[in-house]
């Protein structure tokens, strides 16, 4: 698989030996992988909904840590290996050369005009959706377990931040390419943004 790092522009490769069969499906199926679409979500409600219930539910708080902290991970893996190659037909990765330099590299699928689009706007909304407003939710946690004096679940909601924030900051800059580009991007939209008002 070619690959290039964050200087260069994001070269589009293929991502699946099994994209002709993946074509073949209904067009009428909205959701194409409805098992990846349903875990994408369910590790990240799931840690969520243990935070809040898990203090009703036992007093143990090492119990509550252990299985957030599991979900979460279980979250990251998920999401990085198997829902943004299925649902948006993105990969990224972080990789430490010889010199100790650290490179990002990002893979998309390639679209072709005669293959039809192996993911649907449904899904493509499910993962974004997933993967912006749950890093919100837990920066929400972190600001409420500060203010509120809970420092021993400070560091179960930094992780949270710091995961789910990997996996959204990755998949932000495998979308848009290069910090260049997102700061370009970003200095166009507010510019627009400034002459519209």
């Amino acid at each position: 698989l070619p690959l290039q790092d964050s200087s260069d522009d994001i070269e589009d490769v293929s991502l699946f030996d099994a994209d002709d069969d993946v074509s073949r499906r209904s067009k009428k199926s909205k959701i194409r992988h409805p098992v990846a679409s349903f875990f994408h979500l369910f590790f990240r409600v799931s840690a969520i909904v243990v935070y809040l219930l898990c203090e009703l539910l036992t007093s143990s708080f090492i119990a509550c840590m252990v299985t957030i902290i599991l979900l979460l991970s279980c979250d990251f893996w998920t999401v990085k290996n198997v829902t943004g190659r299925l649902m948006v037909g993105l990969r990224w990765w972080n990789q430490v050369d010889d010199d100790g330099r650290s490179h990002w590299l990002f893979e998309a699928r390639k679209v072709n005009s005669w293959r039809v689009k192996t993911s649907s706007e449904a899904e493509s909304r499910i993962f974004w959706l997933g993967l912006i407003s749950c890093p919100m939710i837990w920066v929400i946690f972190a600001f409420s377990a500060l203010f509120s004096f809970k420092v021993k679940w400070l560091a179960v909601v930094v992780m949270g931040v710091v995961l789910q924030g990997a996996n959204l900051y990755g998949y932000i800059r495998c979308k848009v390419g290069s910090r260049k580009n997102l700061t370009s991007m970003a200095t166009s939209y507010l510019g627009k943004q400034f002459l519209r008002q």
